[in-house]
């Protein structure tokens, strides 16, 4: 009962459950996440379901956000709670798998409309733990390559073409290696899928292999190289910032922060985006249910409409510029033409189908971010 109450106190909810009506929202992530279930979603839902009262609770940016879930949802099952006290929580992907291992979760995509309008991957392996049926998208989050047309007319299409571009024009490609921002991050692992002597498939869905991490080194040599030919970033924002001055041509962002600047003024208006050849990692948001909700039902209405077409294209597209979670396709007669087209022409569709990947499993990843402090930062 003592983690119980520290649980409580560490997400500020009250131990006592909440009303019927009432429908406990627990989302990881930034304050954006909050007040766009406060502002948009939880009005939305109270006017098709009157009576009912959206609350919501952010627990915080970053993996510890979504730690302090799973610890909530821990402290709730150790207390054999017959129902606990969060029916929707929105969690980061590499935490889904270990709820559905710990049998915290309701299978419930099936249950929805918006379920038969998922058919990504990443709704069904996170990280190569199987979580099928127990997730729904919130949204998916991509990186690719930004670059200035006026500079770059003809953008380097694929890895291996991006090799010789950055050889034949030194330092105009940015990125922030692997610390302060994960567009860096995606980068490299995007290359060592592009490059690595092993199994890219295998380094997405497992199953780990020690063997499978001594397949890198020439990969590793090769992004040396590149390395010196490039200019390091100070982060995410970073690399946005040196594009938007023009000291780099070229560089790796997240795509709802280029368009976030862009829409800012704070990108020229002529920069465009790539998905570079195999393809770059993004991530989804996930929308779990306990399977201890205890409004099983609403909470399922909740999910159905934050993923319906509608609602992903006006508050997941338009709002944030994020891809959204369930398939374009569904979506984009609910989008006007300017909303699609700043958003799916860079990058279309069968772009993000076909080249917007995993980040590997954990000790894979683990592997090639260590692999990368010895043989590229050094």
């Amino acid at each position: 009962m003592k983690h119980l109450l520290q649980a409580s106190i560490i997400l500020g909810l009250a131990t006592t459950p909440a009303a019927a009506a009432d429908l406990t929202v627990v989302t990881a992530g930034d304050q954006n996440m909050v007040d766009y279930v406060n502002d948009y979603l939880a009005p939305l839902f109270e006017k098709e379901n009157p009576g009912a009262k959206v609350r919501v609770v952010g627990t915080g940016p970053g993996d510890a956000g979504s730690q302090k879930i799973v610890e909530r949802f821990d402290a709730q099952a150790k207390a054999n709670a017959d129902k606990w006290d969060v029916d929707v929580a929105v969690v980061h992907e590499k935490f889904a798998g270990p709820l559905v291992a710990d049998g915290y979760l309701e299978a419930y995509k099936s249950k929805i409309p918006s379920g038969e309008m998922v058919t990504s991957e990443k709704a069904k392996l996170a990280l190569g733990a199987n979580v099928d049926g127990y997730v729904m998208p919130m949204f998916s989050s991509q990186t690719a390559i930004a670059y200035n047309p006026t500079t770059v007319p003809n953008p380097p299409k694929s890895y291996q073409e991006l090799v010789s571009w950055a050889k034949e024009n030194p330092k105009q490609f940015g990125y922030n290696g692997i610390k302060g921002g994960a567009s860096g991050v995606s980068f490299v692992m995007g290359w060592i899928y592009a490059f690595g002597d092993g199994d890219a498939t295998k380094l997405m869905n497992g199953p780990f292999e020690e063997a499978e991490t001594k397949k890198w080194d020439k990969a590793f040599a090769s992004l040396k190289d590149f390395t010196t030919n490039a200019t390091l970033t100070p982060g995410n924002a970073g690399t946005l910032d040196m594009l938007s001055r023009g000291e780099i041509a070229m560089g790796p962002v997240w795509v709802d922060m280029f368009y976030s600047w862009k829409a800012d003024g704070k990108l020229p208006p002529e920069m465009k985006l790539i998905l570079p050849a195999p393809g770059m990692p993004g991530q989804p948001m996930h929308y779990v249910i306990p399977a201890k909700s205890p409004n099983t039902e609403l909470a399922e209405k909740f999910v159905a409409l934050a993923t319906s077409p509608k609602v992903q294209a006006d508050g997941i597209v338009k709002r944030f510029n994020w891809y959204p979670g369930i398939d374009a396709k569904f979506v984009q007669p609910e989008l006007d033409k300017a909303s699609w087209d700043k958003l799916f022409v860079d990058i279309t569709p069968d772009d993000l189908a076909s080249k917007g990947k995993p980040f590997p499993i954990a000790p894979y990843n683990k592997a090639i971010l260590e692999a990368y402090e010895k043989n590229v930062a050094n």
